[in-house]
């Protein structure tokens, strides 16, 4: 027998560790060629680590949560023979080329790299019980041999508990989280509660990982460094809406229209005039770079947090292309999917809490951007129109800006500007 050290791999352009937000296995475990090992974030991409040989898994480095330097072990395998002569060659050339997976003697991984490796088997929960039918919560779920919508993240977590996830039911499409506690709740004797029942819960402490340290840390940063102020404006959206619902009313094959692309393409028709809304400001040099094409981040609530994907040249496209490319980007992030490129580079970034909206919200902007916009929810009101009262669908916009960089003047200006094409939509499309 042999074993056979995954070193982790380059992930990413100038990056020097990773956090390990998943195990696929434990040590004892038998893994098979390409079958998952660990997924690893990296700034906002998580990335699937695949076994590059079959074997027995006796090491794996750190806990979930942990950080791993970028050529250090991630896990050693103990392959059922010696690793073939192809194998070894690829390791070779990953060696050659980067801090990446390499086979090791016994005697070699002996004195292997410093970093602390776990040998025995975590502690892990005693297996939970299948939910029945009488248990169970009226909502739907997979059901034996169908496909389960999940995160990676929610996937680990089911696997760690012993829970097959066609037995566990949910109110939407994916199972989240939040499934899984009610699982374990039903499973554990605890039952339904009647409405109005008040039952305590034990506390949980939750170590604060993956995604949700990024969102920490990344917040936390641009309260600190940016002095942020916001500006509200209540928006006529009654002609705009009309427009949207005639568009998607002889929309053929094309995708369903939603407030989005017509704030979007409003943003970008602006931008020309207000260049500083559109800007990056790096803090260490002192430079603000203010962006020609506008590549809008679009904030996406996800199972593991909030991720921003990137429309790249949004200016560039007609309401039906950003329709598509919206729905593409969101269905990307939720499911895991969104690349690193796909989740860098905004210029500018939209956020809106879609129905549940609200009056107003006040936005952190995603550093190093300068501002950020935020639509809330449309509301019907009567409204004056002269002598004559009617009935209007109006909408409070949001926008937080960095005050280095961005007056309130502008601020105000600019929303003014987003507003005429906001109340006149025609003028949305006209040259």
């Amino acid at each position: 027998m042999a074993r056979y050290s995954f070193r982790l791999p380059d992930i990413g352009e100038g990056i020097a560790e990773a956090e390990i937000v998943a195990w696929h296995v434990r040590v004892g475990d038998r893994i098979e060629e390409d079958a998952q090992l660990a997924d690893m974030m990296t700034d906002k991409a998580t990335v699937e680590m695949e076994s590059p040989v079959s074997g027995t898994v006796v090491e794996i480095a750190g806990e979930v949560g942990d950080l791993i330097a970028i050529g250090s072990t991630l896990a050693v395998i103990e392959t059922d023979g010696d690793v073939d002569e192809v194998r070894e060659e690829e390791a070779q050339e990953v060696a050659a080329e980067t801090p990446g997976a390499e086979e090791v003697s016994e005697a070699e991984t002996a004195k292997a790299a410093p970093e602390p490796v776990r040998a025995e088997p975590a502690e892990m929960p005693a297996p939970v019980p299948r939910a029945t039918e009488a248990a169970a919560p009226a909502a739907k779920s997979a059901g034996p041999g169908k496909p389960v919508l999940a995160s990676p993240a929610v996937r680990a977590r089911a696997k760690d508990l012993g829970i097959d996830l066609s037995q566990v039911h949910s109110d939407g499409e994916r199972i989240r989280h939040s499934d899984l506690d009610a699982f374990l709740r039903y499973n554990s004797g605890e039952g339904y509660h009647a409405p109005g029942a008040s039952p305590a819960r034990a506390d949980e402490p939750i170590k604060v990982i993956g995604m949700r340290r990024k969102i920490a840390e990344n917040m936390a940063a641009s309260k600190r460094a940016i002095p942020h102020f916001t500006y509200v404006e209540e928006m006529d959206v009654t002609a705009l809406e009309e427009m949207r619902a005639d568009l998607n009313a002889n929309r053929g094959e094309r995708p369903k229209l939603t407030m989005l692309p017509f704030l979007i393409v409003a943003i970008c028709r602006t931008i020309p005039q207000f260049p500083m809304i559109n800007a990056r400001y790096d803090d260490e040099a002192g430079v603000v770079t203010r962006h020609g094409a506008v590549h809008l981040g679009m904030a996406t609530q996800t199972d593991a947090g909030l991720m921003v994907p990137v429309i790249r040249d949004a200016q560039d496209k007609n309401v039906w292309q950003l329709a598509a490319e919206i729905s593409r980007l969101a269905e990307a992030a939720r499911t895991g999917k969104a690349t690193p490129a796909e989740l860098t580079g905004g210029t500018l970034t939209v956020t809106s809490l879609g129905p549940l909206g609200g009056i107003a919200t006040t936005p952190v902007i995603n550093r190093p951007e300068v501002a950020i916009i935020g639509p809330n929810k449309i509301v019907e009101r009567p409204v004056f129109d002269g002598d004559d009262i009617r009935r209007a669908k109006l909408m409070n916009l949001s926008i937080s800006c960095d005050h280095r960089v961005v007056d309130g003047w502008d601020a105000a200006s600019y929303v003014q500007a987003l507003k005429k094409f906001i109340e006149t939509p025609v003028l949305l499309f006209a040259d």
